[in-house]
């Protein structure tokens, strides 16, 4: 498989392939790239709907020589033996991939951030020298990722706020999700009654609560098992 860059003409058929409605995956397997790669070059570089292919590779060699002419001095050094290269590769796949899913990009690079760190947790302050954003647009970003559960707040040994990402934040991420998707359900069928049980629209409400019913407890009764079987000692 090969590595480097990618180049002009592999970005070209990028974007033909999306042109053509083609999966990440099959335009990896057609370049003979991971999916992780192609899924970070579209998503830097305008997502799917916005991806170009000469903008895409002039804007990666302007990055190319930008960080050539970042002074050593000013670039994060990595404390925990860490390739910084590799690192900084992954963690932008992964925050590619969260975009994906819809969080803003921020938002994204800031979960990413929390997922990657060994304590799976970071003060506000260590967002802000990390990200070398403001201390609001902190406070936004995990506000957002707490009213969608996927991070919990709690106060360290120094009454700071540590936000933390563990396997209780998923499990009560998980059941946050499927009691929306009751609540949903319930309005649903609550529609039935009010346009006529056996009209077309009503039976379609019918159908949508059934299928909502039906995936809420299956996702409450796996993230049961899972937490179960995950969090027995061996």
């Amino acid at each position: 498989m090969p590595g480097g860059r990618l180049t002009q003409q592999e970005r070209r058929q990028i974007a033909v392939g999306l042109a053509d409605g083609l999966a990440y995956a099959e335009i990896a397997r057609a370049l003979d790239r991971p999916t992780s790669t192609i899924t970070r070059e579209v998503m830097r570089n305008g997502g799917p709907a916005g991806y170009k292919a000469d903008l895409a590779h002039l804007a990666t060699e302007h990055r190319a020589q930008r960080r050539k002419a970042t002074p050593r001095a000013q670039q994060v050094a990595r404390t925990d033996g860490r390739d910084p290269e590799a690192m900084r590769e992954y963690e932008e796949a992964f925050v590619a991939i969260l975009e994906q899913s819809g969080l803003p990009k921020m938002t994204s690079r800031m979960l990413t951030v929390l997922y990657t760190a060994d304590t799976g947790s970071a003060t506000a302050a260590e967002l802000v020298a990390r990200l070398q954003v403001s201390p609001a647009t902190v406070s936004k970003a995990m506000a957002t990722l707490e009213g969608l559960g996927l991070i919990r707040r709690e106060r360290d040994e120094r009454r700071r706020e540590r936000y933390i990402v563990d396997d209780d934040v998923w499990y009560q991420s998980m059941i946050a999700g499927a009691r929306s998707n009751a609540q949903f359900a319930e309005t649903a069928r609550r529609g039935v009654s009010v346009l006529g049980e056996g009209t077309p629209a009503a039976v379609r409400l019918e159908n949508i609560a059934r299928f909502m019913d039906f995936v809420s407890e299956s996702i409450i009764r796996a993230a049961e098992q899972a937490r179960d079987i995950l969090s027995a000692k061996p």
